[in-house]
């Protein structure tokens, strides 16, 4: 299946439309270029003023993803954006933030009529295992203030022939899933309604209320995996995650629960 590249500039007033009465939770600033929308919202912090910040870009110059490597986008062809979640003090941040995000992306995607959609852990959805899009959290730093996160999230729309991704085997794009491609002001506008529902929930209950949905979207699940980038390399069963949103590995001997993000999965089949 092959769809053709919505051409529709990004609009904050057409996104606040498809949005509806939840447009008055979110403030929008859509730039032609940056070098990282994750970087606009961490070096520069809006104000407080009660609504989730986010930032859309047609095109990112140093997009970061995960472990260092470069996330990259082209106009048209990607949706890349992040967003400033501010949470009340002793609610569950950062642990499961990522997960809790890559359900939010998952589930509007099933609304379009996407299958075959999973989740990597900790930050990866797929589509029959290949990668669809990517999502970075990263803590807003300064002690003494409201507990932030920045969530940024890439999703692949459709890729131009000549994308550099020789380094990302197994990447895909929306394009081969679903025709005709969503408009991206309003897929935009259904992501964000989604984080906004789901990040409700997290604030309220923590990750153990999502558990149970992101399990059902492992890719992973009783499979065969590989842990490396730790101090040493686990090998095991995938058993799902935590209430915390933590990895559980069974091994021979013990279930070994891993929560640094920098770990490399993989399948060991």
């Amino acid at each position: 299946m092959s769809a053709s590249i919505s051409d529709t500039p990004l609009s904050a007033a057409s996104v606040n439309l498809h949005l509806g009465d939840r447009s008055s939770a979110f403030a929008l600033q859509i730039l032609d270029e940056c070098a990282s929308t994750n970087s606009v919202l961490l070096d520069t912090p809006p104000a407080d003023d009660g609504r989730v910040h986010v930032v859309v870009t047609e095109r990112q110059t140093a997009g970061r993803g995960r472990r260092g490597r470069q996330w990259q986008s082209w106009p048209g062809a990607s949706l890349t954006f992040s967003t400033l979640w501010r949470f009340a003090p002793g609610a569950p941040v950062p642990a499961g933030l990522s997960l809790v995000a890559g359900l939010a992306v998952v589930r509007a995607l099933e609304k379009l009529g996407v299958s075959g959609l999973q989740l990597k852990w900790p930050n990866d959805v797929l589509v029959n295992g290949h990668k669809l899009a990517g999502i970075l959290v990263e803590l807003l730093p300064g002690r003494g203030r409201t507990p932030a996160a920045v969530v940024g999230i890439g999703v692949n729309l459709q890729l131009p022939a000549d994308a550099q991704i020789a380094d990302q085997p197994g990447v895909t794009d929306l394009g081969h899933h679903v025709s005709p491609l969503p408009e991206r002001n309003q897929l935009l506008a259904q992501l964000l309604a989604e984080l906004h529902a789901l990040f409700d929930t997290y604030a309220a209950a923590g990750f153990a209320a999502l558990r149970g949905a992101w399990q059902q979207r492992n890719a992973f699940a009783d499979l065969p995996v590989r842990i490396t980038g730790e101090v040493q390399e686990i090998a095991g069963i995938c058993a799902g995650v935590d209430d915390d949103g933590a990895l559980l590995i069974r091994t021979d001997t013990a279930l070994v629960r891993i929560l640094s993000g920098e770990v490399s999965l993989r399948s060991a089949k």
